[in-house]
């Protein structure tokens, strides 16, 4: 097998699409699952929650993805060489929030 290089990404051929319905298709995605998973260790708090207002439930919903955002820098030691400044947890709340966009 040769080896290219290229001068940038725009050079670079594209990922060859899928077959639509090909039994592989469900292997990679339980696998791509499995390392984001094993990346990012999901803490789902068990019971159900009633919000009376869709602001209420998104309010919610944010405040858990920054104590899990912050719950990763912790595990991952950022917090160890000293608490995240205020621009380092913006950061990674903005991170969140672009994410979780592209996931709807």
């Amino acid at each position: 097998m040769t080896v290219r290089k290229y001068r940038s990404v725009a050079e670079m051929p594209g990922v060859p699409p899928r077959t639509p319905l090909d039994p592989d298709n469900l292997r990679i995605a339980c696998e791509l699952t499995e390392l984001a998973y094993a990346l990012h260790p999901w803490h789902l708090e068990p019971g159900v929650r009633k919000f009376r207002s869709m602001e209420e439930a998104n309010r919610y919903r944010e405040e858990r993805e920054r104590r899990q955002v912050r719950r990763s820098a912790v595990r991952r030691g950022l917090e160890a060489v000293g608490s995240l400044d205020e621009e380092s947890a913006q950061r990674l709340e903005e991170d969140a929030r672009r994410i979780r966009g592209t996931w709807r």
